[in-house]
């Protein structure tokens, strides 16, 4: 195999897959990129056998063939070459020469038929959306999944449901519960699947964002696949039925606050200096007419603030995480938000009118 690249491009394409490699695995093939040039395409690929990613990259093909290399050496290397063009070879050895300029690398290979493929997945179940649609969708619930190592694996996935046209995306960690729901521009078939959140938040970074480009969808009982640019990603699902959401959710409501979204986040973000993570110390809302006060108390000291809302409804003494807060506050593009409460051993709800967003955040003990 010998192929000639511009070294931005190559770059690009190892950065893309190497979100698919594993930290930690007892099978060393792995842990490389598959470099694969037996068409007239150059793919490169990695595949941790719960998550994989193909992208092609651009590149001239003088001989054709395929090799597996280590992916943190080959990328280590490729990073600090040159920018100029780069030249890879390989010989019957399962060697691989790296050629930029006056740099020369000899590094040893595997054979590309011993790495594991990407499934092949059938592709009768899809939707398509903009890049830039599922980018927003990915961010404004990706923070609220549990942890990887939590007991209930279903909470580190984010659901996806597609029911008469529209979308619907949930994510859980048992404090809180994010939820966004989009119009799609077609109607496709009834699908609800748990995509894993490992998967979500790589996607994210490959996405370009871009309103103009689109992104496909593909389903089946086991994975998901999207394919995006030049980039199939293929993740497999969690097994499970995910937790029956509309019940948490409610529209009653003894008190209902619209407050300015920037005030309101500033003042939170201002009482957090004086929390320590291992405190854990509650943010405590007073509502009453025309005001809400903030007021905080931990081991470093204590902090209230006014701020002006409009309410309707009974006055309200409720605290929360002020983290939770913050998470919700930054995914949220509008002006004001609409704050709902019943009492004060309830959940609140930020929420849009349409419910485009909905989010709920259990309160804490003061």
């Amino acid at each position: 195999m010998k192929i000639i690249f511009d070294k931005s491009d190559l770059l690009n394409s190892i950065n893309i897959v190497l979100k698919a490699v594993p930290s930690k695995t007892t099978m060393s093939i792995l842990e490389c990129i598959l470099i694969d040039a037996t068409t007239d395409e150059i793919k490169l690929t990695a595949n941790d056998m719960e998550l994989g990613i193909e992208t092609k990259c651009k590149g001239e093909i003088l001989e054709k063939g395929c090799i597996a290399i280590d992916s943190k050496i080959f990328s280590d290397i490729v990073r600090k070459l040159p920018d100029s063009e780069v030249i890879i070879e390989t010989d019957s050895s399962l060697h691989m020469n790296i050629s930029c300029e006056k740099a020369h690398f000899n590094i040893a290979g595997k054979n590309g038929e011993d790495f594991s493929a990407l499934p092949d997945v059938e592709k009768d179940k899809f939707i398509y959306l903009s890049q830039f649609s599922l980018k927003e969708l990915i961010r404004q619930t990706i923070f609220s999944i549990a942890p990887a190592d939590t007991s209930n694996k279903i909470m580190t996935g984010i659901l996806f449901e597609i029911k008469e046209g529209k979308m619907k995306v949930v994510s859980l960690d048992g404090h809180r519960v994010s939820l966004r729901n989009i119009e799609l521009k077609d109607s496709f078939d009834n699908i609800k699947v748990i995509v894993p959140g490992k998967t979500l938040n790589e996607i994210s970074k490959i996405l370009n964002g871009n309103a103009d480009d689109e992104v496909r969808l593909f389903f089946t009982e086991n994975h998901i696949v999207f394919e995006f640019d030049d980039t199939v990603v293929v993740s497999r699902l969690i097994e499970g039925n995910y937790f029956k959401v509309e019940q948490m959710l409610s529209n009653d409501y003894e008190t209902h606050i619209v407050v300015n979204k920037k005030d309101f986040m500033e003042c939170i973000d201002r009482a957090t200096l004086l929390v320590k993570e291992s405190d854990r110390k509650p943010i405590v809302f007073s509502i009453q007419d025309g005001e809400i006060e903030l007021k905080i108390v931990s081991t470093i000291g204590s902090m209230n603030e006014k701020i002006s809302i409009n309410k309707e409804g009974k006055d309200l003494m409720i605290g929360f995480n002020p983290k939770f807060l913050l998470d919700a506050l930054k995914v949220i593009d509008d002006e004001t938000i609409d704050i709902y409460f019943l009492n004060s051993k309830a959940p609140m709800y930020m929420k849009d009118e349409n419910e485009s967003y909905n989010y709920l955040i259990l309160p804490v003990a003061m």
